[in-house]
């Protein structure tokens, strides 16, 4: 009988199913642990990211104990598995070279099957980075000071929009030297300072023609009184006002350094001589009230201001703060004018100075510095083909028809230019 039972073959298969059982159930258990892992791992990604993109937007200004804190709590309020311990997450900021947030996460999941393998939990880990702000920003304002902006509120208008414009270049700063704006008010010419009086980049031979005295009182002029033999004796150069006009041609459309013979600015006393301009600042405080001392008089010729900003920008006799080979630079010109040219040095005709100033905006455009244009048309003149042509897109270029779109046009280049600086 016990014979006749060792050779039935008939229960074989039990034992070996139970022989087989622990290899298939664990094989089931690592895909569905796998699958969760996966998912879970996905999740975590997901939620460091979020929390990279959202610290992002304080971690300059934040110190290294609160935005390691805040970088943790966002990423908890977002990240709630309750089979996931152990979760760390490690945030550190740099500013060299644009501004670098790096977050790293690591969690233990914890196995549904693969502990009967031995292996009761998995390890997750992973690394979110967001870059900005590796763009920097050298901003000229060039303004329309002349008489006719004192009309329909104009002045008023444009000192208001500039605020807001500074306001908004300044909070796109996280380092002062992020962005600089230089301001230059402009009529028929540019004041300089006259605190520049005894720089040698100042011409003075147009001045002293035009201002002194004659041994003859009865000749008010340098030609008329020596062509008859007289003396002629400038006035000292301490009374001039600061005002420049047009360099020698070409030199008024390019930004050559100014130092000698025709690139140096002729000295002009003009009567309606704006306030000075002020070169490339991040002093905020000093930018503000440059713009509240303008004051609207005078002709126009926006050509000098504009070639004045560009110098501002890029060269001599201005102080220029070098350039960072860790950044990017973007160069911006922003034009405003209420009306159309009238005079420069040379020509009282409209269409010559718009000559002159075509080539200094091409130059400018070729230059690589962004151009925006702004004709403030109040009054029913004709749309400025000139400056449509010189700003750098048809999209740069702005027809206002009432002084408070001057607020809404500053509010919308100021947006763009502080995006294009702190573009993730």
């Amino acid at each position: 009988m016990f014979m006749k039972f060792l050779k039935d073959r008939r229960g074989n298969v039990a034992p070996l199913m139970a022989f087989l059982a622990v290899p298939l159930i664990g094989g089931a258990g690592v895909a569905i642990d796998y699958s969760q892992a996966n998912a879970t791992k996905a999740a975590f990604q997901a939620a460091l990211d979020a929390t990279a993109l959202a610290m992002s937007k304080s971690a300059a200004t934040s110190s290294p104990a609160d935005l390691q804190t805040a970088a943790t709590n966002y990423f908890n309020a977002l990240f709630t598995k309750p089979n996931v311990t152990n979760v760390t997450v490690t945030a550190n900021y740099t500013g060299t070279a644009g501004s670098k947030l790096v977050l790293s996460g690591a969690a233990t999941l914890k196995t549904n099957v693969m502990g009967v393998l031995g292996y009761d939990h998995i390890n997750i880990s992973a690394g979110a980075t967001s870059t900005w702000g590796d763009t920097r920003l050298r901003v000229a304002l060039v303004l329309d000071n002349t008489g006719s902006m004192s009309s329909s509120n104009k002045m008023t208008a444009l000192k208001a929009a500039s605020q807001n414009l500074l306001t908004q270049l300044k909070n796109a700063a996280l380092v002062p030297e992020d962005v600089y704006v230089s301001i230059v008010p402009f009529s028929k010419d540019v004041n300089v300072g006259a605190d520049n009086v005894d720089q040698s980049w100042i011409n003075w031979s147009l001045w002293e023609a035009a201002n002194g005295s004659c041994s003859n009182s009865y000749y008010k002029s340098k030609n008329s009184c020596e062509s008859r033999g007289n003396v002629w004796t400038p006035d000292a150069h301490s009374t001039w006002n600061g005002c420049v006009t047009d360099r020698d041609q070409n030199y008024d459309v390019t930004n050559d350094p100014a130092q000698t013979g025709g690139t140096r600015y002729p000295a002009e006393q003009y009567d309606s001589c704006p306030v000075p301009l002020m070169q490339l600042s991040n002093d905020w405080t000093a930018l503000s009230a440059k713009i509240e001392a303008m004051q609207p008089a005078g002709n126009t010729n926006q050509a000098i201001g504009l070639q004045m900003g560009w110098q501002s920008l890029t060269a001599a006799p201005f102080t220029v703060p070098a350039f960072d080979a860790d950044y990017q630079y973007n160069q911006v010109i922003i034009l405003l004018t209420d009306g159309l040219n009238t005079e420069n040095r040379w020509y009282t005709n409209q269409s010559s100075i718009n000559a002159r100033q075509q080539k200094a905006c091409d130059n400018i455009k070729a230059a690589g510095v962004t151009l925006y244009t702004v004709q403030v048309n109040t009054g029913g003149d004709p749309t400025s083909t000139l400056l449509q042509n010189c700003a750098s897109s048809s999209s740069k270029f702005f027809l206002l028809t009432s002084s408070t779109q001057i607020i809404t046009t500053f509010n919308q280049i100021g947006t763009a230019l502080s995006e294009l600086r702190l573009a993730q």
